[in-house]
C-alpha cells in the first residue's frame, strides 16, 4: 500500500502530483492492468463434466430435433431438466 503524508507548507497539487508519481514507480496499475481480466483456469474435474453436460445436452437436442419438437423453449426445459 503506496501511502503519502503532507509537507509543511506543500499544496494540494503537488501532494497528489507526487502520489501519482509513487503509484506509477511501484508498478501497481500495470499489475492491476495485466490481471484484470484473468479468469482462473478449470480443474481437470470441472472440464469433465462441463463435457458429460454438452454431450447430454446434444444428445437430446438432436433426438428432438429428429422427433420435429424443438425450438426455444424445450432448449430451455431440457437445460434445466439436465441440471437437476
Amino acid at each position: 500500500m503506496i501511502e503519502v503524508k503532507k509537507k509543511d507548507r506543500e499544496t494540494s497539487e503537488s501532494l497528489i502530483r507526487r502520489f501519482s508519481r509513487r503509484v506509477q514507480q511501484s508498478g501497481v496499475l500495470v499489475h492491476a492492468r495485466k490481471t484484470r481480466f484473468r479468469t482462473e483456469e478449470k480443474s481437470k474435474r470441472q472440464l469433465r463434466e462441463g463435457a458429460m453436460y454438452k454431450a447430454k445436452v446434444r444428445k437430446v437436442v438432436d433426438r428432438l430435433k429428429k422427433m420435429g419438437k424443438f425450438d426455444d423453449e424445450t432448449f430451455r426445459n431440457v437445460k434445466k431438466k439436465l441440471i437437476k
